[in-house]
């Protein structure tokens, strides 16, 4: 684990700023030995050399510039972070206390945090004491419902996922100059992307990715955009979001998809019947949930037309749900047409002769503004971008 010690990675960079145990260890505040002996540590486990030796000093190799540049990021951001709450804790913190305080935070108690954690509640306890000590603050505020966060633990624990996530891609890259996958790329798809563009991607990916962890993260908007933003999702492939919503992420665009409305192979609005929108509100319906721009353009049909909406709804994003529930030639859906594509090509599903209007959306993959992939991710984005630019050919 390249960042299980913060120490020895701040030596790692004294070191390759000035090339020099000895001003290093003086930079550091610590022994000569010290310094030789951090540098060692993280040379094994990284597998490799990061410096080379000679006579004019310590030079860094191909795999400690990787790790410099990602160290620097992550160490750069996390020291600022404690150097904002106490400058001491920028020599005092350690890694199992601010996973302690991390996992406190998100679950505002001790005892889950230490659940979260696989450790004993009073070693977290523990943890978090010392890191208060060393601040001269609080850091929670306790009560008898659990504890709850301060603005700066907050910000100190978002920064703490993003260090380590940095940190865990570093270790990454050092593995893939040695020909070794290691760690996993975490994807949050939502329901259009699991359907057509990420399988196709993920088979071109592993044509030379055989064994890198890939891990599919589903859910809301909100929880997937959540988890990118923490550091726990590498990036987002869905409908993008205008205007962006949070300045710290940024997007770009693949291609336009649209709202179709579908049925099973023989409902009767397929019969030769003028559709409207009285018909349409004769048959239960399934659609995305409130608050989602597919439900919101859904509605607007009706409301445009000052017309009830449909009576009998079920929410869902499910593709896999409305396939089993379409055959039965009651139910209609509402669904993005690159979602039901598939369906709509076997004959599955039948495209009604109604257009949604203003339906069209973008799109595309969001990152952390700040964001750096590794190799492998890059390549998987590629192959994302690829099976984008074949949408409707």
């Amino acid at each position: 684990m390249i960042g299980e010690n913060l120490r020895h990675l701040r030596v790692f960079l004294a070191v390759a700023d000035c090339g020099s145990v000895t001003q290093a260890a003086g930079l550091s505040f610590v022994s000569q030995p010290a310094v030789t002996q951090a540098i060692a540590k993280l040379e094994s486990l990284a597998g490799q050399a990061l410096f080379k030796r000679s006579r004019q000093g310590l030079f860094l190799t191909d795999a400690g510039q990787f790790l410099e540049r990602r160290a620097r990021r992550a160490i750069g951001a996390l020291d600022a972070a404690l150097g904002d709450i106490a400058a001491r804790l920028v020599l005092t913190a350690t890694r199992p206390q601010l996973q302690a305080l991390t996992a406190t935070v998100e679950a505002q108690n001790f005892s889950l945090a230490a659940r979260r954690l696989g450790v004993s509640q009073p070693s977290v306890h523990r943890a978090v004491s010392q890191l208060e000590t060393e601040a001269g603050r609080p850091l929670f505020q306790r009560s008898h419902f659990g504890v709850t966060p301060t603005r700066q633990s907050e910000h100190l624990a978002r920064v703490v996922r993003l260090t380590f996530a940095e940190l865990d891609q570093a270790a990454t890259e050092l593995a893939d100059l040695l020909g070794k996958e290691v760690g996993e790329i975490v994807v949050g798809a939502m329901p259009l992307s699991r359907s057509f563009v990420l399988p196709r991607a993920l088979s071109g990916f592993r044509q030379r990715r055989r064994t890198m962890g890939v891990r599919i993260v589903e859910g809301s908007y909100d929880e997937l955009l959540g988890g990118l933003r923490r550091g726990e999702i590498d990036f987002l492939i869905g409908a993008l979001r205008d205007p962006v919503p949070v300045a710290d992420v940024v997007q770009e665009a693949l291609f336009i998809d649209s709202l179709v409305l579908v049925s099973g192979a023989g409902h009767p609005l397929l019969s030769g019947s003028t559709v409207s929108l009285d018909s349409l509100c004769d048959y239960p319906w399934l659609t995305a949930r409130r608050g989602t721009p597919s439900r919101d353009r859904f509605e607007a049909m009706f409301d445009v037309a000052a017309h009830a909406q449909p009576a009998s709804i079920i929410e869902t994003g499910s593709i896999m749900l409305i396939r089993q529930m379409l055959p039965d030639n009651l139910h209609l859906a509402c669904v993005s047409k690159m979602q039901a594509k598939i369906e709509i090509d076997r004959g599955d599903f039948s495209v009604l002769p109604w257009r949604v209007d203003q339906s069209e959306r973008q799109i595309g993959l969001t990152f952390r503004a700040d964001w750096e992939p590794t190799p492998a991710q890059r390549f998987l984005l590629d192959e994302i971008r690829r099976a984008g630019g074949e949408v409707g050919v």
